[in-house]
């Protein structure tokens, strides 16, 4: 069995495979100040809850885009797992093109996303990912990396508004009724929401015409990706394991190399 690890800037996300089939996966929030038994015992818990043993773990494969956690997530995989866990970005590799400036830049997840999305889905293709920002990453149809895109999410645009205007309230992210808002916290859901989809088709259809091929495909991951598909013009598929399925195709490409 493998567990793949996607650590958010928002939340950790955990994922158990056996045969190369989800198994089950949990959720915890990121807090860089956890030590290595906190992490520990947080994934021992949630792997008793399903009837398996530490001991069944075969492999842990890794991508982060939160470096102040990683010793101790990395030291609680050796400990609690007794192996050394694989990480993306530190000699793992790949096996895409980047066709970035400084390839470095990229980060773990949007390189992720974009392996998981060509052997899943084929190229040419867009990933917009709804997390704590919003990413907008193309692939030709050569399967290299061309970049992308990074705005705010949703949830850290609606705190700024709470933050800075005195008189907004905090509001859960809901699908508003109408786009014309009757009281202050529709009118902040309608902006959020219908704003988020504006946005999203809007880039999208420029990315299309700057990528200048035929049959682009859209997958939309993430937390949000739901809800903003459900109102897009521009997404074709929702794939909420995007993430956790592209670290487990470069897992199974690493370990065919003998690393």
């Amino acid at each position: 069995m493998v567990l793949a690890i996607d650590v958010g800037n928002t939340n950790i996300v955990i994922a158990l495979y056996e045969n190369d089939e989800m198994r089950g996966s949990w959720r915890m929030s990121t807090d860089k100040n956890r030590s290595a038994d906190e992490l520990g015992m947080f994934f021992v818990q949630f792997l008793a809850g399903s009837g398996i043993n530490t001991g069944d773990i075969d492999d842990v494969i890794i991508s982060s885009v939160v470096p102040p956690i990683m010793h101790s997530l990395c030291n609680a995989v050796k400990k609690y797992f007794h192996v050394e866990p694989m990480v993306v970005g530190n000699g793992v590799e790949a096996d895409i093109k980047i066709c970035y400036d400084n390839p470095s830049e990229v980060g773990a997840d949007r390189i992720v996303n974009a392996v998981g999305a060509v052997k899943k889905y084929g190229a040419p293709l867009i990933i917009v990912d709804f997390g704590t920002a919003t990413t907008f990453c193309a692939v030709n149809g050569r399967g290299e990396y061309l970049g992308g895109v990074i705005t705010a999410g949703v949830s850290i645009s609606m705190d700024a508004l709470f933050q800075n205007a005195a008189k907004l309230p905090r509001i859960e992210l809901l699908k508003p009724a109408a786009v014309i808002g009757k009281n202050t916290v529709s009118s902040m859901q309608s902006g959020a929401y219908f704003g988020q989809i504006g946005q999203t088709d809007y880039i999208v259809r420029k990315m299309k015409a700057e990528m200048g091929e035929e049959n682009i495909k859209v997958i939309a991951t993430g937390g949000l990706s739901l809800m903003i598909a459900a109102g897009s013009e521009c997404i074709d598929t929702v794939d909420r394991n995007l993430t956790l399925d592209g670290l487990m195709e470069i897992y199974r490409k690493n370990k065919s190399r003998g690393l």
